[in-house]
């Protein structure tokens, strides 16, 4: 049983029509019934322990006069706390405080939902090159533009340069109407949606207008030297390897680069290898450089899309057990 003393914080933390009692049920595998100013936790001990854990976080959240959403549950759910000490060698960059990993922007407080998510905020903090690879939906571009903005507002970079190789889906688009940013502009789509839910909307197109902010496609990049600037590179399965070897080579002094990129989604002609599977392969002994992994379980977007993944990676993988048979 848990006493919880302010009726409006609990009444916040409950939810409307108690949803945010639903979400614990449900992820927690545990009965919650309210009486009061006091919530009754019934089911497995292992499970009692853990929703116990899950509300007392959350509710410490609203004490400290933050919100709790949807996604701050489904955070707690897959991550619990950890507490501990910041370690002797971690960057004065690094927003990393008992354990707590918080992304500062100008519209919203962007906390990562799982220990990958974690990892990798906590390697874009820390290190001047960085990879973000696996399935989509793992939060590896909003991330990284989530901490280039951190950056740019607290003044560790002048600029934000956001790219992707101009590749279609499959599809053959054909002729696109407009001048130059009318047809590259929809390819780009992501990086806008992304930056919208970080920047309020006139400020973001003054720094578009002022180019303190830039979104290119990958074939722009060649023949500059990215100084002062938060540099991050998406869908980068889909550059050839020369393209990411001409990209990489951009990094210039005081500058921070992210690639981002999902194996399973090359939309390169058939024979031409993906440069972010020769980037893997020739870069990731150089301990200047990190590497973080994701896989379906660090899926944040509907929970259809994890097991939409691992339906695809199952056939995958029993398709190559028939070859090998």
């Amino acid at each position: 049983m848990l006493d919880f003393p302010d009726n409006r914080l609990l009444i916040d933390l409950c939810g409307e029509y108690d949803k945010n009692l639903a979400q614990v049920e449900t992820g927690s595998d545990v009965q919650i019934i309210r009486r009061g100013n006091r919530l009754v936790i019934m089911g497995q001990a292992d499970a009692r322990a853990a929703a116990i854990e899950v509300l007392g976080t959350l509710y410490a959240r609203l004490e400290a006069g933050k919100s709790v959403e949807p996604a701050d549950i489904d955070r707690e759910l897959r991550m619990g706390l950890a507490p501990r000490a910041p370690s002797a060698d971690e960057s004065p960059q690094s927003p990393a405080v008992n354990d707590v990993v918080e992304i500062k922007t100008r519209k919203k407080l962007v906390e990562p939902r799982t220990d990958a998510q974690k990892a990798y905020t906590k390697a874009l903090f820390d290190n001047e090159l960085a990879f973000g690879i696996g399935p989509a939906g793992t939060g590896k571009t909003y991330i990284a533009v989530a901490v280039g903005v951190s950056m740019f507002i607290g003044g560790h970079v002048d600029k934000i340069i956001l790219s992707r190789p101009a590749v279609e889906a499959g599809e053959k688009l054909g002729y696109l109407p407009g001048d130059m940013k009318d047809k590259v502009d929809p390819y780009m789509q992501p990086l806008y949606d992304a930056l919208n839910d970080f920047l309020p909307a006139k400020q973001l197109t003054k720094l578009l207008e002022d180019k303190r902010i830039e979104i290119a496609p990958l074939a722009f990049m060649r023949g500059r030297t990215l100084s002062n600037a938060f540099v991050v590179l998406d869908e980068a399965q889909n550059a050839t390897t020369m393209q990411m070897k001409m990209f990489l080579t951009r990094l210039g002094e005081g500058s921070r680069m992210v690639i981002t990129g999902d194996r399973t989604q090359i939309d390169l002609p058939r024979g031409v290898p993906s440069g972010l599977a020769d980037a893997e392969r020739l870069l990731n002994s150089i301990p200047s450089i990190s590497f973080n992994y994701f896989t379906s379980k660090d899926v944040v977007r509907h929970p259809l899309v994890a097991a939409i993944i691992e339906a695809y990676e199952a056939d995958h993988e029993a398709m190559l057990a028939r070859k090998k048979s």
